[in-house]
């Protein structure tokens, strides 16, 4: 069983995986780090919440390469609690996991974990802006003035094409162990875990089971595509839908090098509150679906 899960879900996701990384390239060439910034830039701190969260989950940033731009953000005079709507958006949301959901649990999935993804990303950006934190920021990301962009020239169709075959072949390059790695969790977990322990530990009679689920995923790192062959095979065991969302979104928006990256831009208060308002959104997002699914 374990063999025959690897053997039929290996190609079918590292399909997928092409496809939607080719959309995702041209995707990024209409919406660029400046340009992205540049929307944000100036807006009502209720809309740019809203506003963020959304171009989170279509520019096409991890949560590493999302902290560049968070501090790109602050310089240019977009609100802290905004630039934190971004922040949880790109990676929580992410659209590599979106459409891998959508191909292997259906619309219904998906959507739900597009809702809640863009709840807990403005939610918890408004309400950290509005606990008025700017000082908690290092004091030399506000000495950076922002420099003015130039204009950006409009791609053609052929090079916006280029784009997304360099981003197959880059982003592929990169993440196919991964999803490998995955795919032999999830074919392990298939094959030799048994159901009734999997269902006592991460089902619904567990109350205790999405807190811990939390807990386990905030340590470690993987890339959605890596982690939702594992989702797959959980949700199969046994496991309840609420907390296996609850996992899968601390892996992605809460990981390790995304934090020891935000200490170089951030002091601990403010970590400490990004941590715990985020955690709280996923705990309340995995009871919601134990309770109403």
């Amino acid at each position: 069983d374990a063999v025959a899960f690897f053997i039929y879900e290996a190609p079918k996701v590292l399909m997928l995986l092409m496809l939607i990384v080719f959309v995702v390239g041209i995707l990024r060439s209409f919406f660029s780090p400046q340009r992205t910034r540049r929307i944000l830039s100036g807006r009502k701190e209720s809309t740019g919440n809203v506003l963020a969260s959304l171009l989170g989950v279509v520019t096409p940033f991890c949560s590493c390469s999302a902290v560049p731009l968070f501090i790109g953000f602050l310089t240019a005079g977009v609100p802290l609690g905004v630039t934190f709507s971004f922040l949880i958006a790109a990676p929580m949301v992410n659209e590599v996991a979106l459409v891998l959901l959508f191909g292997l649990f259906g619309w219904k999935v998906a959507a739900l974990y597009l809702a809640t993804g863009l709840a807990i990303a403005m939610t918890c950006g408004f309400i950290l802006g509005k606990l008025g934190m700017e000082r908690q920021v290092e004091d030399w990301v506000w000495k950076i003035r922002s420099q003015e962009e130039h204009l950006e020239e409009t791609p053609s169709w052929n090079e916006r094409l280029r784009v997304g075959l360099m981003a197959v072949r880059e982003i592929t390059g990169k993440v196919w162990p991964w999803v490998l790695a995955g795919i032999a969790v999830g074919a392990f977990i298939h094959g030799y875990v048994p159901e009734n322990f999997m269902a006592s530990l991460m089902g619904k009679s567990a109350w205790w089971s999405v807190p811990v689920a939390v807990l386990i995923g905030i340590p470690m790192y993987s890339n959605a595509a890596g982690i939702i062959p594992v989702v797959h095979a959980l949700l199969e065991k046994g496991a309840s839908l609420g907390t296996v969302l609850a996992f899968m979104m601390s892996v992605i928006a809460l990981s390790l090098p995304e934090i020891i990256l935000l200490r170089k831009v951030l002091k601990p208060k403010l970590i400490g509150f990004f941590i715990g308002v985020v955690a709280t959104g996923i705990l309340l997002i995995g009871y919601l679906f134990n309770l109403v699914l």
